[in-house]
């Protein structure tokens, strides 16, 4: 009849609502999950300054109660009759309505729905809570709590985010008029905000200290110099869009959600601490370099696509009504659609109004500017944009060091490591070579490159493909596989296929790892089929790991809000590859650095070659909508993608748009940047040398050919080896 009252074991083991927090292997907080932003702090841990303002404030007599201050009801009851309406709630009183939540639904009973008895009851309720809370706790442990537990607006709960949020200080160095603003919002955060009505905030930051000299808490003199002085912010509300890795919190998220759900925990409520292996220096220098290249390739493609859009067909046409067509794909198109239903012209007039808004923009350190656009007018400009997706992982233990999943979380939420499914081009022949290599064949071995046709059956229609190189040429020579593959032969990598044959293909990138449909056809070497980021660095992990697949993973343990370990999260290997094919194919990832026209040569532009070795592959898919590298070193592996949103958005020359220009300096600026902060421990060296005896011959000397067969233009070879990657 009456509802439920707190347990026994509730009062001696209050919970409230606590964030979530997500600390790098470096134990840097990089984000929070929270519905109620809140994060305990303890009594020693605040102001004596901000307890004073606290109790001259809301309970004078807090010290001397139990619980119930018989004084201030009788006064509010004597007030109430002259017309003087106040309240004598307790702050030990306050806290049981906050911590227990008594005023909700949850906790009613069957009285508790009649009219004025309902306050009754909560009060009644209230008031044993609070006598066993004084019970049970000491009166600086109720302060705690208390402050701990209590709203101050701004998306701040407790007093540590508040301080954090208005000041950007912490609890214990708050200034006298610093804590009694904070104090001052208790009574109603929106009206005395500091942010938003100062006036307000002024007045009741005056009165707060006014309460601190009548009650001895401060001297007369002390408070009227304070009172004069202005306020002063330094206001931050945090957010989800704040601080390093923040397309990386999303993918721990959407993962831990299930995780949680399967264990009994909620992400948002029960204060998890979450450590994972992103390293925040190295998470830095991802994030850097995505950027310092993304700011001078935008330019580029701008000036590229000058008095032009960039949204074109298979023929350089531009594609009619493009940007109407995208709009209706989003919510605020289909928003519109239930406000004002078939009227067009209604949803037409509110796609093309003019309104002020910020948008992204690489023109300034801010990255957002202010602009005058309608709806249609934002989308076009946000076309425009090139985006980019880089993952790096340590393959032995599959210990995701950085995830970039884009250009600006803030603007652009879609994660290009994990969501994102791309073309990968030519990053996907090394597994055509790794299935050759693993049934028979050698780096060593030869194919003609030569036009050719592959006939075949797919689905019971007989079809036909007939590959053409990057060049449009073609020794007709004999080439190595290492050159083949280092050069991204297209005709060799096809016959290669077509020998091996294409199932093998796809089971052997299934077994390194590349999750998702794969389409076994003649050309699945070339890269056709989507592929995320993240499944080509883990599947090219397992090449320097000597043939040890490791499951790409981004969280080491779960601690409970007290630190008690939960769950500890162990690398998941398996054996897909012998010792001796994953060392071959280090050596043929070499040969796109090594081997003459090796298409990563353009990495000899960085500071990477003090005894370094760097295995790498590009990769460029049709129109060039999709640049790809995938870098190896002898400590990491990273994958760099970069392309336009909508894969009709790309460049139009090879010379601008082939992997090697858009995605490859990434990853040197990248490694830059790690070779030069030594804290880290990554240096450059050699791969190291074969565990195994490697029965294959590997050692092959690349000789040029001096001729091209008679349908090719002649290939100058002391060119071609001054060729820095200007191919896939």
């Amino acid at each position: 009849m009456f509802g439920s009252s707190p347990s026994l074991d509730r009062l001696e083991n209050p919970r409230s609502d606590q964030a979530s927090e997500l600390y790098t292997a470096d134990e840097q907080l990089i984000g929070k999950y929270f519905r109620e932003n809140r994060s305990p702090v303890g009594y020693k841990e605040m102001s004596p300054r901000l307890i004073q303002a606290l109790v001259a404030t809301e309970d004078a007599r807090f010290y001397e109660h139990a619980g119930i201050d018989p004084q201030a009801i009788a006064s509010a009851v004597y007030g109430s009759f002259k017309g003087d309406a106040r309240g004598a709630s307790t702050i030990t009183q306050q806290l049981a309505k906050n911590l227990y939540k008594t005023r909700t639904d949850n906790s009613k009973g069957a009285l508790g729905y009649i009219p004025g008895l309902n306050i009754v009851i909560s009060k009644t309720k209230e008031w044993l809570t609070a006598i066993k809370l004084e019970q049970r706790y000491t009166k600086e442990e109720i302060l705690a709590m208390y402050l701990n537990t209590v709203d101050f607006g701004s998306n701040s709960f407790g007093i540590k985010v508040a301080s954090n949020t208005f000041f950007n200080t912490s609890p214990d160095s708050l200034k006298v008029e610093q804590a009694a603003v904070l104090i001052g919002l208790l009574k109603a955060p929106t009206y005395y905000s500091p942010r938003f009505n100062p006036n307000n905030a002024t007045r009741r930051r005056n009165t707060v200290l006014g309460q601190m000299v009548k009650y001895g808490y401060l001297p007369k003199a002390d408070a009227d110099s304070l009172s004069q002085l202005p306020l002063v912010l330094d206001y931050s509300v945090e957010n989800h869009y704040d601080g390093p890795a923040t397309y990386f919190r999303g993918a721990v998220a959407d993962y831990l959600q299930e995780w949680c759900k399967e264990n009994g925990y909620d992400l948002y409520r029960d204060g998890l601490k979450i450590y994972t292996t992103i390293d925040s220096r190295i998470q830095a220098h991802a994030e850097a370099a995505m950027e310092e290249h993304m700011r001078k390739l935008q330019k580029r493609f701008d000036n590229h696509w000058k008095g032009r859009n960039p949204w074109v067909d298979e023929k350089d046409k531009e594609i009619p009504g493009f940007i109407e067509q995208t709009i209706q794909r989003t919510a605020y198109y289909k928003r519109l659609k239930d406000k004002y239903g078939d009227d067009k012209a209604a949803i037409n007039r509110e796609l093309n109004r003019p309104r002020e808004m910020k948008v992204f923009t690489w023109d300034n350190d801010s990255l957002e500017k202010t602009v005058t656009m309608s709806p249609l007018d934002s989308l076009a400009y946000y076309k425009h944009f090139l985006h980019g997706g880089m993952m790096t992982m340590d393959p032995f233990t599959g210990h995701i060091k950085a995830w970039v999943g884009g250009i600006n979380f803030k603007y652009f939420k879609y994660d290009h490591v994990k969501q994102a499914r791309r073309q990968p081009g030519s990053t996907f022949k090394p597994f055509v070579y790794v299935s050759a290599i693993d049934n028979g064949y050698s780096p060593c071995d030869k194919i003609v490159d030569k036009r050719i046709t592959i006939n075949y059956v797919e689905k019971g229609e007989k079809k036909s493909w007939s590959p053409t190189n990057a060049d449009w040429e073609y020794t007709g020579a004999p080439m190595t596989l290492r050159r083949a593959m280092g050069k991204s032969v297209n005709s060799v990598t096809a016959q290669l296929t077509e020998k091996v044959g294409w199932e093998t293909v796809v089971k052997y990138a299934k077994r390194l790892g590349i999750n998702g449909p794969l389409e076994a056809v003649p050309s699945i070497g070339l890269g056709p089929s989507d592929v995320s980021i993240f499944d080509m660095v883990g599947a090219y992990g397992t090449f320097p790991n000597h043939g040890f697949h490791t499951d790409p993973m981004f969280i080491t343990r779960i601690e409970d809000r007290n630190g008690n370990l939960i769950h500890q999260f162990t690398p998941k290997q398996k054996k897909v590859l012998s010792e001796e094919t994953a060392f071959l194919m280090m050596h043929m990832l070499k040969g796109g650095m090594e081997e003459p026209g090796g298409t990563s040569q353009a990495l000899w532009e960085y500071d990477l070659w003090k005894g370094n070795e760097i295995g790498g592959k590009t990769g460029t898919t049709s129109n060039h909508s999709d640049g790809w590298f995938m870098g190896v070193t002898k400590d990491l592996v990273t994958g760099v993608w970069v392309g336009g949103e909508d894969r009709s958005v790309h460049f139009r020359t090879s010379q601008l748009g082939e992997g090697s220009k858009t995605a490859l300096p990434v990853f040197g600026l990248f490694m830059e940047r790690m070779y030069k902060d030594t804290s880290l421990g990554y240096t450059m060296g050699r791969f190291p040398g074969p565990t195994v005896k490697i029965n294959k011959k590997y050692n092959c000397t690349t000789v040029l050919p001096r001729q091209t067969v008679p349908d090719s233009a002649a290939v100058d070879s002391v060119l071609e080896l001054l060729n820095m990657g200007n191919m896939l």
